[in-house]
């Protein structure tokens, strides 16, 4: 009689036991399942972010909610399903911050003029330009609406002056974004007002401006030897010069 009151004592802490650890599997189970759905959700929730942010082409914070979305949540199904598309939303982003630097390249004035309001879109060379030999300084590309004078464009030096030549007609060279060399008609005004030389063509000029980043400009010094001045011209914002487009 106690045998077997011995053995069902100890089947029953058997199966108490049993009980137990199944109980524990359960808990882990259950509370590894809430996690997963807890990622699952915070990364679906980064992923809408992602997806507005696509659907609005803000392809900077499209990029950002994309970079966390996978680096946290790595194995989400919203990880797995965006990135295939991340790698072009980073070069968008990339496009979209280099178009900036370049619109933030360029000045505009618009000031009272004779006869109405003169406007101006101006922008530095990439990197100053030694014209005589005391150092380099910037050279600028200007585009000029005057209600009198009417439309123009020019280079402006800060320092020495332009080829002797120029003071009747000399020509420029322009290479837009590694093109074959283009060839302007310029001249140098015959005025002390400010060391500027016209390139006569200022409707064609603009025309290649607008479809170019990088544009070279070589021209004339006061000793006649050539000098090339750089400009990122991508980000010229035609509306701030009416009718030039």
């Amino acid at each position: 009689m106690k045998n077997a009151t011995h053995s069902f004592g100890l089947a029953l802490a058997c199966a108490l036991a049993v009980s137990a650890c199944g109980d524990r599997e359960a808990e882990r189970a259950a509370a590894a399942a809430a996690q997963a759905a807890a990622i699952e959700q915070q990364a679906d929730e980064l992923a809408k972010k992602y997806d507005s942010a696509v659907a609005s082409n803000d392809w900077d914070m499209a990029r950002i909610h994309g970079i966390a979305l996978v680096d946290q949540y790595p194995q989400s199904t919203a990880a797995t399903r965006i990135g295939p598309s991340l790698d072009e939303v980073k070069g968008k982003a990339e496009t979209a911050r280099e178009q900036r630097r370049m619109e933030a390249l360029w000045a505009y004035a618009q000031v009272p003029a004779d006869g109405g309001t003169q406007r101006s879109a101006m922008i530095y060379s990439k990197e100053p330009v030694d014209v005589d030999g005391s150092g380099a300084k910037p050279v600028q590309l200007v585009f000029r609406d005057h209600p009198k004078w009417k439309r123009s464009s020019y280079l402006v030096l800060q320092a020495s002056d332009f080829a002797k030549a120029c003071y009747s007609r000399c020509q420029v060279t322009l290479v837009a974004d590694g093109t074959a060399p283009k060839r302007m008609s310029a001249n140098r005004p015959d005025t002390d007002e400010a060391t500027a030389m016209f390139i006569d063509d200022e409707k064609a000029l603009w025309r290649l401006v607008r479809k170019t980043k990088v544009l070279e400009v070589e021209f004339l010094v006061k000793d006649g030897s050539p000098r090339t001045a750089v400009f990122e011209v991508g980000g010229l914002d035609g509306s701030q010069m009416p009718g030039w487009d």
